[in-house]
């Protein structure tokens, strides 16, 4: 990939891999499988039911893309896969073929533990971290899995859009937008260097205006820098696992956010990352189930010249 990227030459999607079965076949035994998914969907939850049943539907939809989902819920003794409107869209994906872990945590020990507690449950070579309150577009995850493959890097993401916003437009904060235009490389990014000022590319509906602006044709991508990206991100999970993954959670104490980032900017820096127009993810603006955010884990795990300690371990 050594082009200059421009609209005319947008990414178009491959060939597509195994799928869905159709509803005709629901009712057919299962075949065996040939082997592993290509993707496994991380999905953590804790207290939702609608927006985790939303965000199962939009898997549902992916019909094109070979996925298992692995559902870990922390919320205690209330089983949410239970739950009638989640049990019926699990019930969905096993129809469709796609298989399904289901996982109980109830220790809170923080999202970063979490998000590596999914991580140690993963078998195939590429893993989405989803968050339970995003829709996805049909055909999103293939898009996405088309893109980590052809550029080669750590990781693509889907950056989630808040369509309440669809009438506020807001150029300020779009202006770092950048297209890659050629090789994806390891680049560095930090609070002190100018990409992290692409974080305003995904407030509000802000790509929704970007992407408008490109004319790309339906099913195709482009890839633009990113800051990081939050809420659906599809990483190598071989270049995850060798920064590390999120094992840095004990580094932190259990009142944090910012775990993907810490992720990200440790994949970015040797394996390189990238966000994909359009992103075909909705962000369903739910109110957070995550309210202590008092430490942000990139200060944290960036601060230290020593590299991070277990938490509570350095001197007072």
């Amino acid at each position: 990939m050594t082009e200059a990227f421009d609209t005319r030459h947008a990414r178009q999607p491959a060939t597509p891999p195994r799928g869905a079965r159709w509803s005709g076949s629901w009712g057919r035994p299962l075949p065996e499988p040939d082997g592993p998914s290509a993707i496994d969907v991380l999905i953590p939850t804790v207290g939702r039911t609608a927006e985790l049943a939303v965000t199962l539907a939009g898997l549902a939809a992916q019909t094109d893309a070979d996925f298992r989902v692995v559902l870990s819920d922390q919320s205690g003794t209330d089983d949410v896969a239970q739950r009638p409107a989640v049990s019926a869209m699990l019930r969905v994906l096993e129809a469709q073929g796609r298989p399904v872990t289901r996982l109980t945590h109830p220790e809170r020990r923080g999202l970063a533990e979490h998000r590596q507690f999914l991580l140690d449950h993963a078998t195939a070579p590429v893993v989405l971290y989803l968050d339970d309150d995003v829709w996805l577009e049909p055909g999103t995850v293939q898009r996405m899995a088309d893109a980590l493959a052809e550029l080669g890097c750590g990781f693509v993401g889907s950056a989630v859009q808040g369509l309440s916003y669809l009438q506020d437009r807001r150029p300020h904060e779009t202006t770092p937008f950048s297209l890659w235009d050629g090789p994806v490389v390891p680049e560095v990014v930090r609070r002190d260097t100018p990409g992290f000022a692409r974080w305003s590319l995904h407030n509000a509906a802000n790509l929704v205006h970007v992407q408008a602006d490109l004319d790309i044709e339906p099913g195709g991508w482009l890839p633009y820098r990113v800051a990081w990206v939050g809420a659906c991100a599809m990483y190598d999970r071989a270049a995850l696992e060798q920064v590390g993954g999120f094992r840095f959670w004990d580094t932190l104490p259990v009142g944090h956010a910012g775990e993907d980032v810490v992720a990200q900017w440790r994949v970015m820096e040797r394996f390189g990352g990238v966000g994909i127009v359009p992103s075909g993810a909705v962000h369903l603006e739910a109110p957070t189930t995550v309210t202590d955010r008092e430490v942000d884990a990139p200060d944290v795990v960036f601060a230290d010249p020593l590299g991070p300690q277990p938490h509570g371990s350095r001197p007072h």
